[in-house]
């Protein structure tokens, strides 16, 4: 009989609790990084900012213009990092972040036709834990509110 095949398969695979004992700290280290705790910067330009392109693709909304920078906030000013998005037919978003975290305090602001925003709404205020998903849907949520995605 091959022994090989006798062995149980390991059920567990790929499931390692850091907090086991028995594991030496290289092999807790190696647990994969969730992609909300890289550096702010990298985190909007690797993964929230091509989100946003292929989440607007897929609605069929043509995107313009999607730029991430730190600039003076919208409406009431202060100096933020904000992601700048312009779609088709005038119609423009600004995401604010009060900080370089994504915990830190947002808001978005909504304007069309070539014009500038006039109200600065807060965006994801009760959620403790912010993630990309989270992130893409609630910033399509409020654009579809706006009747800008699909046919609506």
């Amino acid at each position: 009989m091959d022994e090989s095949k006798s062995e149980k398969p390991n059920l567990n695979k790929g499931n390692i609790n850091p907090h086991d004992p028995s594991l030496s700290d290289e092999t807790k280290a190696s647990k994969p990084k969730k992609l909300e705790d890289k550096p702010f910067d990298d985190f909007i330009n690797q993964d929230f900012l091509p989100s946003i392109k292929l989440s607007l693709k897929n609605n069929n909304v043509d995107l313009k213009n999607l730029i991430f920078k730190k600039d003076i906030r919208p409406v009431m000013g202060g100096e933020c990092w904000l992601i700048y998005g312009e779609l088709t037919q005038n119609r423009k978003f600004w995401l604010c972040f009060s900080s370089d975290k994504l915990t830190s305090t947002k808001h978005i602001a909504i304007a069309e036709g070539g014009e500038e925003p006039s109200l600065l709404e807060s965006f994801l205020i009760d959620e403790r834990k912010i993630t990309l998903p989270l992130l893409i849907s609630r910033l399509l949520q409020r654009l579809n509110g706006q009747k800008w995605l699909g046919k609506n």
